[in-house]
């Protein structure tokens, strides 16, 4: 089984880790397509305002460009600890046994504009790239990533299940035929239902948590309800591949 999180725009700084080597991130077909990205950002750079205009970013946000300048040179560490926000929050990495973290390890991916996929062992510096920006010079990430991402998540992914909660924007940029989805839905007490926005992350977070610590793997989407309903959620299967999350 295979997890695939979202990104989140607020990541952790410093780490103790040296500085980024592309040849370490999973999946190796991809190594052309970051490097070509990380330079590119790196000389976004150097031009605040353009930096500012590509990234959509505010007056206030010299700490982020830096970042990006800093993209070869900067300490690393592990994706999983880099990434904060409310999905994170949920999900706990930090409270995680030794044990629990190595099934994290194994079981969990992050979609990235910069990287594509990585795995969330997989050591990464602090960044700023989201999958709608444009770096100038170039087409769209979109259009950058669907030539090489879909063939190595499929590599990657090869006879696993695979549970993908990237939003709609990541999931664009290499898509998985057959992967199981999550939809987070509030119902109300006349029995209706709407999408979930604020608290969407926060239980998709903790049904990422829950694959993380089940001490089975499971290899179908009824397996994937039954340990989700263990952890105390409540879940219904709506398509074969597609799951309910009810709050």
């Amino acid at each position: 089984m295979l997890v695939l999180l979202p990104p989140s725009e607020t990541k952790s700084d410093g780490g103790s880790g040296g500085p980024l080597n592309l040849d370490t991130l999973a999946m190796p077909q991809l190594t052309a397509v970051r490097d070509k990205l990380v330079t590119e950002l790196t000389k976004l750079a150097a031009n605040p305002d353009a930096s500012r205009s590509a990234l959509g970013l505010g007056k206030g946000a010299d700490a982020e460009i830096a970042r990006n300048a800093a993209l070869r040179s900067s300490p690393t560490r592990a994706a999983l600890d880099r990434y904060t926000g409310v999905l994170y929050d949920a999900l706990d990495a930090p409270g995680f046994t030794k044990a629990q973290r190595a099934k994290a390890d194994a079981r969990l991916a992050i979609g990235s504009a910069l990287f594509g996929v990585i795995r969330a062992g997989d050591p990464i510096p602090a960044y700023r790239l989201s999958g709608g920006s444009k770096l100038p010079g170039l087409p769209t990430l979109q259009s950058v990533w669907k030539q090489v991402l879909p063939q190595a998540l499929r590599a990657e992914t090869d006879g696993q299940l695979i549970v993908d909660l990237r939003s709609g924007t990541y999931q664009n940029l290499g898509r998985i035929p057959g992967a199981v989805t999550a939809t987070v839905l509030t119902e109300r007490p006349d029995g209706s239902r709407t999408v979930v926005s604020h608290f969407n992350k926060h239980h998709k977070g903790l049904l990422a948590r829950a694959l993380v610590l089940s001490r089975t793997e499971p290899s179908d989407l009824n397996g994937l309800a039954r340990v989700a309903e263990k952890s105390g959620l409540r879940v219904e299967i709506a398509s074969p591949t597609e799951l309910l999350v009810l709050t």
